[in-house]
């Protein structure tokens, strides 16, 4: 099996997080591993550090893997699971600042298309220029 960038998406909110998966799967295919996690342990919106930490470990492969978050809580918690990662693995992990719909949609198809981490980073982040 060919190895792909993987993709993560972290949201507040568990319907997000995964209906962006869902969109992604449904336009990219399974190639490209995608992983999602969403809201708190009680079931409310939020993000938990631990589970965002396990959805990156499911996706890692030698490309690495790109972040995508919706709010900054998301991110500062998506940076504490990357922080919580042995020193080899943060530098092949990146948070993108891109929406995360959009961004995930369009590292995904990059990522698809054999891209490098750095090239999944920058055409998630073209929506902002």
């Amino acid at each position: 099996m060919t190895n792909f960038v993987g993709i993560v998406i972290v949201s507040h909110s568990p319907n997000v997080a995964k209906g962006t998966a869902d969109m992604v799967r449904e336009m990219v295919g399974d190639e490209v591993k995608v992983a999602y996690c969403g809201g708190n342990a009680a079931g409310g919106l939020g993000t938990d550090v631990a589970v965002i930490h396990s959805a990156i470990d499911s996706v890692f492969g030698e490309k690495g893997v790109a972040v995508l978050v919706d709010l900054g809580g998301a991110e500062t918690n998506s940076e504490m699971a990357i922080e919580m990662m042995d020193d080899e693995r943060q530098k092949s992990i990146v948070i993108c600042n891109a929406p995360i719909v959009e961004g995930a949609v369009m590292a995904a198809t990059e990522a698809a298309g054999g891209g490098s981490l750095d090239e999944v980073r920058a055409t998630a982040e073209e929506f902002l220029s």
